[in-house]
């Protein structure tokens, strides 16, 4: 199908974003959730440092320390010499018990007119500031229900990966409503309107005794606490989404239902983005779902990074048959692209 990449691309790279504190550096800023607020585009993204260090015999290690009341950043520092850590992925150590993040994230606004050139906030918007987001919170997806903004996003912790929920009315102020998910859970976003009276949300299990990464929808009546889960969509064998898949962006209706552009990822974490049709009143039944990928990794900033082959999307906009994709590129950077509603349509097989 035909896609159209911004030329402005890539929009946001590391070197566009002040560090949030002294002594850091930006490793990749991605995986931004996108909103309208007023005239404005909104961009909440996933904003990974880590500190400056110059010895190359030393790996370190940005956590939050709750222990004594007051969040606390300590930097912990593992010798390249002690053959009980690995270190062969450059985003992790690996001890012997433990595993730790050599980046911490937090989600920083970017404001636009044009939905093209964004003005970045110099100071974050959320932070890590509780146990359960000792690693850092990351991944956002950004919901409108009446007057309030509803933010799922992913928080990081040395005991998993758990949804969490924040809300705002101004994109100034943001109230944390603290873990919504359970560990490990990742790729949840609120639909956009309740649903028989509920909210309804999609969410990503990880099973690791039986069963594979799938997508599971579930209901809520305030959307904090959530129950009525049931599994929506799972891998296929073969594919280009064999290893997992989650939700991307949120949902959006068309004529047809509920359209979830969602990503999926092969074993050897090449990521795709496909679509599915889902019931438009009960989105639980999956009415139709793309055999091919919608938008694959083409271009160099897709290509080439820190990690490559990816594009992963949180969020996007739609104004009649467009439909405006934010997403992360490589893990290093943040693109955009259009895409027509009826093309996504026409690829999808019931």
């Amino acid at each position: 199908m035909k896609i159209e990449r911004f030329p402005e691309n890539p929009l946001i790279t590391p070197a566009d974003v002040r560090p949030s504190r002294d002594g850091f550096e930006i490793l990749c800023v991605m995986n931004p959730a996108v909103t309208r607020f007023g005239d404005e585009v909104i961009l909440l993204m996933r904003v990974a440092e880590r500190p400056k260090w110059s010895d190359p015999g030393i790996v370190q290690a940005p956590v939050l320390e709750c222990e004594s009341g007051e969040p606390t950043l300590v930097i912990r520092e593992f010798s390249r010499d002690d053959p009980s850590v690995d270190f062969h992925d450059p985003r992790v150590i690996t001890t012997t018990n433990e595993l730790f993040l050599t980046s911490i994230s937090h989600l920083r606004i970017a404001r636009s007119r044009d939905g093209r050139h964004f003005t970045i906030e110099d100071t974050p918007a959320i932070v890590p500031d509780r146990p359960s987001e000792a690693f850092g919170v990351e991944d956002p997806r950004i919901t409108l229900i009446d007057d309030t903004y509803y933010i799922v996003y992913k928080s990081v912790s040395p005991v998993g990966i758990t949804q969490s929920l924040a809300t705002t009315k101004d994109f100034v102020t943001f109230e944390k409503q603290g873990v919504i998910l359970s560990p490990e859970n990742m790729d949840a976003m609120i639909f956009p309107e309740k649903i028989g009276g509920r909210f309804a949300a999609l969410h990503r299990p990880f099973p690791h005794y039986i069963g594979r990464p799938s997508m599971w929808i579930s209901y809520s009546m305030d959307g904090i606490y959530w129950g009525d889960h049931k599994f929506l969509a799972g891998t296929l064998p073969g594919s280009w989404e064999s290893g997992r898949i989650g939700g991307s962006a949120v949902p959006f209706m068309t004529e047809e239902g509920w359209v979830e552009i969602y990503h999926g990822a092969t074993a050897d974490d090449r990521y795709s983005l496909g679509a599915m049709l889902l019931h438009p009143e009960r989105p639980e039944f999956v009415l139709a779902r793309s055999k091919h990928p919608i938008m694959e990794a083409e271009a160099p900033y897709e290509k080439e990074g820190l990690v490559p082959n990816v594009i992963f999307t949180c969020g996007c906009l739609v104004d009649g048959d467009k439909v405006t994709l934010y997403y992360g590129a490589a893990d290093t950077v943040i693109a955009g692209a259009e895409l027509s509603v009826r093309e996504i349509l026409k690829t999808m097989e019931s």
